[in-house]
């Protein structure tokens, strides 16, 4: 096991510098590099931001693992910076603390199998070279990230020093997708607190609106009751009263949301 991905983190650093031509190009604080990373004989592109801070703070970086939504699917390793987190770090650049990872799916894939080994490889190539905390990593996602979000901190249960689930939900939520979903309890009679009980020490912040018509909450409420009764240590939930599903530009816009996170350790 060791052998097989230190082969693969070979290769991803070896590809930064080709990578690296596909940066974004450089703001006036923290910027996108591209990189890759081959995992499973799959070539697959992703974006890392890295603060204005990331030399003077290495080994103390915080880093953040961000799955995006069905929109930014795709193979051009960028779309995946267009919407949700990506915007915000444009914005806050000069300031923005911490590394943060934002692979991609292809087309009509989801955060499962594969892809989740994917954003783990791209994080793990990350740490590696930028220094960050393996203590502060923290994973975040929106919409299908959101189910995403769940599926990768249930394989790697004790990894992550806090969770932010935005606009997510563990159950299908429409007949026309069946195929999202939170698999590793897809087959619990309650799943609801299945990953309650798997998860309950990892300290989660969960985001929706009340008026999402394309994930509805419910599934996110009755999260938020099976953590409650499973006892978790710190399990949040904030509904926006007049939010839709874009629930993630209030999210990422929270100061208090980014406080909290940070704050996380393992």
């Amino acid at each position: 096991m060791a052998r097989r991905w230190g082969g693969w983190l070979l290769w991803a650093v070896a590809m930064m510098t080709v990578a690296g031509c596909a940066s974004s190009p450089d703001t006036s604080g923290g910027r996108f590099v591209g990189r890759a990373v081959k995992v499973d004989g799959q070539t697959a592109y992703y974006q890392v931001f890295v603060p204005r801070t990331a030399a003077a703070s290495r080994g103390d970086l915080p880093v953040v693992l961000f799955l995006h939504g069905s929109g930014e699917r795709g193979r051009d390793g960028r779309r995946q910076t267009q919407a949700g987190l990506g915007p915000y770090l444009r914005q806050h650049a000069a300031t923005f603390p911490a590394l943060v990872v934002l692979p991609q799916t292809p087309d009509d894939q989801e955060w499962s199998g594969g892809n989740n080994r994917i954003a783990l490889a791209a994080l793990d190539a990350a740490i590696a070279e930028f220094g960050a905390d393996p203590r502060r990593q923290y994973l975040t996602g929106m919409s299908m990230g959101g189910y995403g979000s769940w599926n990768i901190a249930l394989d790697a249960p004790q990894r992550f020093a806090a969770i932010v689930p935005v606009c997510g939900a563990v159950l299908a939520p429409r007949a026309v997708r069946p195929t999202l979903f939170v698999e590793a309890v897809a087959h619990e009679a309650d799943p609801y607190a299945a990953i309650a009980q798997r998860l309950r020490n990892v300290p989660i912040w969960m985001f929706h609106g009340a008026l999402d018509d394309v994930v509805p909450p419910e599934d996110d409420r009755k999260l938020h009751a099976a953590f409650q009764q499973a006892g978790a240590k710190d399990v949040r939930y904030t509904e926006y009263p007049d939010g839709n599903h874009n629930a993630w530009d209030a999210t990422y816009a929270d100061a208090a949301m980014w406080e909290w996170m940070w704050a996380q350790r393992r």
